[in-house]
């Protein structure tokens, strides 16, 4: 019996949400009395891989092999299904990031397991299983029930703290083929971004709306980015106006996204953005308009003009920072 973890990594890098999800898998394995097993594919370093192993991973399982060179949701469900079956998982865990929602349903199906998305604490009891998780958008919280022999979670991002569990750590290695023939989607070209800070990776998020008026003002919102060493993204009207490039836009129907500071900048509020960073830590709106529903949701809120206040605000920043 153990707790899989499915540890994505980045040209060999582990970002904090992956060091949150072992943490998160070591919490639950701990109640249950079993080990955490993560699987990870392609080439991680010794030490990289021996670094999960600070959080509560007993074992690393590195794959490769055929199907694998790219990601598709079909060979990689087959690959953590295979795995799971192997070390006889009952409970998996995935964040809860694009590819953590591409495939955690599909091997919930091939595995007979019930999905709880969006979890955000460890589960309160497991017979049967009761984990609270996000609902309606991010506006409630549920506890929800699975009654079946294996179980799935996703962990919402910044959801739960980064804990140090240091146990002795196996590396193991697992040889994987499909063929190319049995793929239904088989990838022909990848372009990875490069450059900026990616939005889902920021601690700290720049956004601005339609308030800022025009792609010529977004000077003041890169200086606040740059002093804070902050991320920028924005609203999605202004990614749809062509004002910022659509990787820019976060809320339910761009990227969903949960810094530990998130500052908005002449943005009003709809549910459809809210929905997508109400996860953020501290929730920071500035606004003219005292209406805008963005502050009913804002943990501290400045009534005034994006054209006065942020230039002010990173006067004062810079001279925080020259202080320090």
């Amino acid at each position: 019996m153990a707790v899989l973890a499915y540890t994505e990594n980045w040209n060999g890098e582990f970002k904090k949400l992956t060091l949150e999800l072992v943490s998160y898998a070591h919490a639950i394995a701990e109640k249950m009395g079993t080990q955490v097993v993560c699987l990870t594919v392609g080439n991680v370093s010794e030490a990289k891989l021996l670094e999960l192993g600070k959080f509560g991973a007993s074992k690393v399982i590195v794959a490769s092999g055929e199907g694998l060179q790219n990601f598709t949701s079909q060979s990689y469900t087959k690959l953590i299904s295979e795995v799971a079956t192997q070390q006889n998982a009952q409970v998996l865990v995935f964040a809860n990031n694009a590819s953590g929602e591409s495939l955690a349903p599909r091997v919930s199906i091939r595995l007979k397991a019930g999905l709880a998305p969006n979890v955000v604490d460890v589960p309160s009891s497991f017979e049967p299983l009761v984990v609270r998780k996000k609902a309606f958008s991010g506006k409630a919280f549920v506890d929800f029930k699975i009654t079946s022999e294996v179980k799935v979670l996703t962990l919402t991002q910044n959801a739960y703290k980064i804990v140090e569990n240091d146990v002795n750590c196996a590396i193991e290695k697992y040889d994987f083929a499909v063929s190319q023939a049995d793929l239904a989607v088989v990838p022909k070209q990848i372009i990875k971004s490069d450059g900026k800070m990616s939005v889902t990776d920021a601690e700290v998020l720049i956004s601005g709306g339609r308030g800022l008026k025009g792609p010529e003002n977004w000077g003041m919102v890169e200086e606040m980015a740059q002093i804070l060493g902050a991320g920028t993204c924005c609203s999605r009207p202004v990614a749809d106006l062509g004002w910022r490039p659509h990787h820019e836009h976060v809320g339910q129907t761009g990227k969903v996204v949960a810094p530990n500071l998130y500052i908005a900048i002449g943005i009003s509020g709809a549910i459809q953005h809210l929905a997508g960073v109400n996860g953020s830590k501290v929730l920071v709106a500035i606004n003219k308009d005292p209406e805008a529903p963005f502050f009913e949701s804002a943990d501290y809120g400045i009534i005034g003009d994006a054209f006065d206040v942020v230039p002010r605000l990173n006067a004062a920043f810079k001279k925080f920072k020259s202080a320090q």
